[in-house]
């Protein structure tokens, strides 16, 4: 009998005291790539996760033959070598592959009419052509080829210093040296890539307003905000990776848990363990030392970490279990308090899982789809954005046979306040989850008008889903607002605290949202943890 995945494996007994070196608090993407690398570096390592499979909100759930995803759907830059993805270079790193079926199109229901588009070629001046008309003498293909052009120089500069190269002490110089001639040959683009996009679009007069609402939908979607509060940098670095000759879109095989499974193999076959159904009541601070010292479960099992604690719980969460007062004694703590209350929550997400009856739909079928509602509300606008995955379109494995598995989900626009002070299972709760799910219906039906009557398993998650199986501040997706168009400084991507031995990372720090973010965090905290010859011995590998 097949055992069950190294990510979903039942606890056998609650974990008992140890002392290892880095102890990791959750193990979603950034906790797991956090905890394999510093395995790979020779750390000893235990990652425990409250929930009873890894992945955080990139896991997945099977019921009678279906498997539902929670989190991403759109990959790219994962499998193939080299790459600037951040997660592509900690799974080569773990030498761990992933395996993928690749594609280059996916289907856009849009106000000017439901098309076709891909990535890696001009085939959306074709649709421009033939949906998009002139606005006030400016012609929409004229001016997506100019921002093409324009955006070569930023593409470039953004992947010059890839996050695997970056640590916060004097041995930068050293881990840096080598990238220093690709970022002299960017520098005149550097400016530009560490500002919001939106002034990127300005400047250079990009005025046709499909072509801006269409830069500010790939914004939202890679980011959780709109172009003025998405760096410039990560729009270019998915430019470069969207729209370069024959470049393609990924889908692992095994969907978002294969890529849980293989970050949970690097961690466990470098000595690593993953400690499931194992919740941390709080982290241990040494108050003579101010220091934190590991952590204590709810089980009352103690796991001290000799090196540090890295907690992959959302910043808010963090502060929950850190002891009363700890920061207060830490120079600087109370600075880095007021930043995690003041920093942004981003909006949550409506999830609707159906497992559908696939008898005579087209072989063609689309896996993926986006609905945008009306441009003039603005991407970020509830209920107005629904990207929607049937991934058993290209993995038939996630779904039993003559069947597809669907997921639709609104991305980072549903307001939390809407759902504060509800009781999951109360009248109130489920009329408004009904009524809340109605656009995430409509945006399946695009795809498959008589979705209803196919429908044989039907599940919606609201925000107070993740609040409770995640145990994310309010059902919040993670952190935003660092970026706005009056900013002067922009942060860093860094996993240091002021607490000594104490790192954070996840989707709550800057940049925010996304899997190459969280994964870039993961590279952070294990290079605060090592010498700098062991990370120029690993960019050798990742980043000749």
């Amino acid at each position: 009998r097949r055992r069950p995945p190294l990510a979903r494996r039942a606890a056998r007994a609650a974990v008992e005291s140890h002392e290892t070196d880095v102890v990791v608090i959750g193990a979603g993407i950034g906790g797991l790539c956090a905890g394999a690398l510093c395995a790979k570096y020779g750390k000893r390592v235990t990652v425990v996760e409250s929930h009873d499979v890894a992945g955080g909100a990139a896991h997945s759930w099977k019921r009678d033959g279906y498997t539902f995803e929670s989190g991403p759907s759109l990959y790219s830059g994962m499998s193939r070598w080299p790459t600037t993805n951040p997660c592509g270079q900690v799974l080569h790193a773990l030498d761990e592959p992933l395996p993928c079926v690749y594609y280059n199109t996916w289907m856009c229901h849009l106000p000017e009419g439901s098309f076709l588009t891909e990535v890696g070629n001009d085939q959306f001046v074709d649709v421009l052509k033939e949906y998009v008309p002139d606005v006030d003498g400016v012609n929409a293909v004229d001016e997506w080829l100019r921002l093409k052009s324009l955006m070569k120089p930023l593409a470039s500069a953004s992947s010059a210093l890839p996050p695997s190269a970056v640590r916060t002490d004097a041995f930068a110089a050293v881990t840096l040296a080598r990238f220093v001639p690709g970022l002299l040959a960017a520098a005149p683009a550097l400016p530009e890539i560490m500002a919001p996009y939106s002034k990127f679009l300005d400047k250079n007069e990009i005025k046709h307003p499909f072509v801006r609402n269409w830069m500010e939908t790939l914004c939202f979607l890679l980011s959780g905000a709109p172009a003025s509060g998405t760096l410039a940098a990560e729009i270019g670095y998915m430019f470069d990776d969207w729209y370069r000759p024959n470049s393609t879109l990924e889908f692992p095989v095994g969907g978002s848990e294969a890529i849980v499974e293989a970050l949970t193999r690097g961690l466990t076959k470098n000595g690593g363990r993953l400690e499931l159904r194992s919740h941390v009541e709080s982290i241990v601070f040494d108050e003579e030392k101010k220091r934190a010292t590991g952590v204590r479960l709810k089980s009352g099992s103690v796991i001290v970490a000799t090196d540090a604690v890295i907690s992959n719980a959302t910043v808010w969460d963090t502060l929950k279990i850190l002891p009363e007062n700890a920061m207060k004694v830490v120079e600087g703590g109370d600075d880095w308090v007021r930043e995690v209350n003041e920093t942004k929550t981003c909006e949550s997400f409506m999830h609707l899982h159906l497992g559908i009856d696939a008898a005579g739909l087209p072989d063609d079928l689309e896996i993926h789809h986006i609905y945008v509602a009306d441009w003039s509300l603005g991407v970020t606008a509830p209920q107005n954005m629904v990207l929607v995955s049937i991934a058993s379109v290209l993995d038939p494995s996630l779904a039993p046979e003559g069947k597809h598995v669907i997921h639709a989900y609104t991305p980072g626009n549903e307001p939390l306040e809407l759902w504060q002070g509800l009781e999951r299972g109360t009248p109130e709760y489920e009329k408004l989850k009904e009524e809340r799910s109605a656009v995430l219906w409509r945006a399946v039906e695009k795809a498959i008008p008589d979705v209803r009557k196919r429908v044989e398993k039907s599940f919606v998650g609201s925000p107070l889903t993740q609040q409770r199986w995640q145990r994310r501040h309010k059902g919040t997706y993670g952190g935003t607002g660092w970026i706005t168009p009056d900013s002067d400084t922009i942060p860093i991507t860094t996993a240091s605290t002021p607490m000594d031995g104490l790192l954070v990372v996840g989707d709550s720090n800057f940049p925010g949202p996304g899997v190459p973010s969280v994964a870039a965090h993961g590279w952070s905290a294990a290079h605060s943890l090592v010498p700098f010859w062991k990370q120029c011995q690993m960019l050798d590998k990742v980043a000749p």
